[in-house]
Parts: C-alpha cells; sequence; structure tokens
C-alpha cells in the first residue's frame, strides 16, 4: 500500500531509529505512544492489512513474527519475567492501523485486567 506509514517505515522511507530488530520478513519498532516502559510493534514488511487476511500464501510472515517477538523479548529484556502480546483485528478490535502489527507490552508488572473499552 502506498500510503501506508507501517509500509514506510518497513521500506525505510520513514527513518526511525527506534529499529529494535529487524530481518528479511518483518521489523520490530518502539511504539511512539508507549503503554508501559517497553512496547514495540512488530510488522510484517509484507502489507497484510489484519490478522484475517494471513493465508496461505502469506503465512511465513505470521511464523516470522512470532519468532521476532521471541527475539524482542530478548533483546529488551522481558522475557525473564513476562510481557504481554497484542493484536487489534480490524475496526471493532481496535486495530487504528490497517498493517498486520503485533504490540509487545512488557517491563512492568501488568494488570490482569483486559480493558475492552
Amino acid at each position: 500500500m502506498e500510503d501506508c506509514i507501517f509500509c514506510k517505515i518497513a521500506k525505510h522511507e520513514i527513518p526511525t531509529e527506534k529499529i529494535v530488530y529487524e530481518d528479511g520478513y518483518v521489523m520490530a519498532f518502539n511504539d511512539l505512544n508507549p503503554e508501559a516502559p517497553v512496547h514495540v510493534l512488530v510488522v510484517p514488511k509484507m502489507h497484510i492489512s489484519n490478522f484475517d487476511d494471513v493465508d496461505e500464501e502469506n503465512f511465513v510472515y505470521l511464523e516470522k513474527i512470532m519468532k521476532a517477538i521471541k527475539e524482542v523479548g530478548k533483546i529488551t529484556g522481558i522475557s525473564e519475567k513476562g510481557y504481554r502480546i497484542i493484536n487489534n483485528c480490524k475496526e471493532y478490535g481496535g486495530q487504528a492501523i490497517n498493517h498486520l502489527h503485533f504490540h509487545v507490552i512488557g517491563g512492568t508488572k501488568l494488570s490482569s485486567k483486559i480493558n475492552v473499552g
């Protein structure tokens, strides 16, 4: 997608010094509005609009995202005590940017309550 901000970041068209992890399939970078001491977004470099658009042709990106999330946990030091992984899917799921992404949140003890809006 031409106007997708996450596509532009993944292609390095919008420079960011906040990259935590990157490989040929995904990029992970610090969220501009963090909800916790560690708040990293993990996005595929291929434009996939949302979780429901993952299919047999692009499933490899989901596998790479899961591996990247584990790496982000190690790199940021949150693996040992734990962290939360969030994916918002479509409008009613709270998805604000129409590009598949996962939030990796940690660095503090998180509430077990889920804010459902």
